[in-house]
């Protein structure tokens, strides 16, 4: 078993990325119900963030949207969160809610929507030198709903394409982070449908190019673990975006739905190594709070995050490790099953408090009123949301 100091020191040492959109007002596609006190620009977001920083201490990134955080003054905004503990992390693209974009974004058939979606890919690099953020998160809805409806094949040309373009445009200490969706919104090809998709373009752009896994982007009955352990031999997972599913991308709370899947794939990233600042993963949420409050809703999932990387942690490297060389089953089970089935919420009491946190970070929060100084102070304006 890991030492319990080495324990305390990793999970003092995790950094959880939360995203900017989850302090706005987001949901379904059937409705995203407004709540008193969202944030009304990406200041007021950083405010929340830092909330969330202040109660945890392992969250100090935050995660940007464009066009959904656009500002005049980029190097400003990543001041203004310097100012509060905070430093800027990915920058997410959005080609995906243009009217342009109906039949694709860089794989679109017309020239000039590709060109339009590439423009904007590289703007998203410029504020990346601007804010000194290390990644680009790239998302594409591209995909065709009917057979016959598009080239598959001359698609993943323009894919391929255009990532190559953005490619060339990173800077030495830059990185460009490809995420994979099984479906939706395009329901009968995806233009990067899966983990191996991604990686077969990340691996014939070079290394700065890697995959991020959302956790809520796969078939059920995926082993999410394999491709995490699978990636990271590779050399290949750039990050993470961390989220619960019951069906399909549903975007809840990262550990509500199997908390043993969450603590399965922080096995593997910290046998694999993960946890290591030189692997450069990144430990994202990418979530949606529509009917539960915000801050208090990012809080219990950095929590989760942790509870299962504490978990991870404690699993016996050694006894584990020997059981499988002797093919006993049971006995390699068991070693994971008695991680898993470990209260860690003392040892996280412990560890804040080493930290000078107090050891509920919920707790902390509420007893700050800043949730009902926000409620109070934010009336006039247009909340953010997914379309701000």
């Amino acid at each position: 078993m890991t030492e319990l100091p080495a324990v305390k020191a990793a999970l003092k040492s995790q950094r959880i990325e939360t995203p900017s959109w989850a302090y706005g007002n987001s949901g379904t596609r059937f409705k995203v119900f407004a709540q008193a006190g969202v944030p009304r620009d990406p200041y007021e977001k950083l405010d929340d963030a830092a909330r969330v920083q202040e109660a945890t201490g392992v969250a100090p990134v935050v995660a940007l949207h464009i066009p959904w955080d656009k500002v005049d003054d980029y190097a400003g905004l990543a001041g203004y969160a310097a100012e509060r503990g905070l430093t800027l992390g990915a920058i997410n693209a959005n080609v995906f809610q243009d009217d342009d974009y109906k039949l694709g974004s860089v794989t679109h058939p017309d020239p000039a929507v590709r060109r339009k979606a590439l423009d904007h890919l590289m703007e998203c690099v410029a504020i990346m030198d601007a804010t000194g953020s290390r990644d680009l998160k790239l998302w594409f809805a591209d995909g065709t709903n009917y057979p016959g409806q598009d080239d598959i094949a001359a698609r993943q040309d323009r894919l391929a394409e255009a990532l190559t373009a953005v490619y060339e445009r990173l800077g030495d200490d830059q990185r460009m982070l490809l995420e994979y969706k099984l479906f939706e919104p395009a329901f009968y090809t995806t233009d990067v449908p899966d983990w191996g998709t991604a990686y077969a373009h990340c691996l014939k752009l070079g290394p700065k190019a890697q995959v991020v896994v959302d956790t809520g982007h796969h078939a059920p009955g995926t082993n999410i673990e394999f491709i995490v352990a699978f990636l990271l031999r590779e050399r290949k997972l750039g990050g993470f975006d961390f989220n619960s599913r019951f069906y399909a991308d549903d975007d809840l709370m990262v550990g509500a739905a199997d908390p043993f899947q969450l603590f399965r794939i922080m096995h593997e990233v910290v046998r694999g190594g993960g946890l290591e600042p030189a692997t450069g993963v990144a430990f994202m949420l990418d979530q949606c709070h529509n009917i539960e409050a915000k801050i208090p809703a990012i809080i219990r999932s950095v929590m989760n995050v942790q509870e299962a990387t504490a978990k991870a942690l404690l699993v016996d490297a050694g006894a584990l490790a020997a059981a499988q060389r002797g093919g006993d089953v049971l006995e390699a089970n068991a070693v994971l099953m008695d991680a898993y089935n470990t209260d860690v919420r003392p040892l996280l009491a412990e560890v804040r408090q080493e930290q000078g946190l107090h050891p509920d970070p919920l707790a902390a929060y509420r007893a700050t009123g800043h949730a009902e100084r926000i409620v109070a102070e934010r009336v006039g304006g247009e909340q953010a949301g997914w379309g701000a």
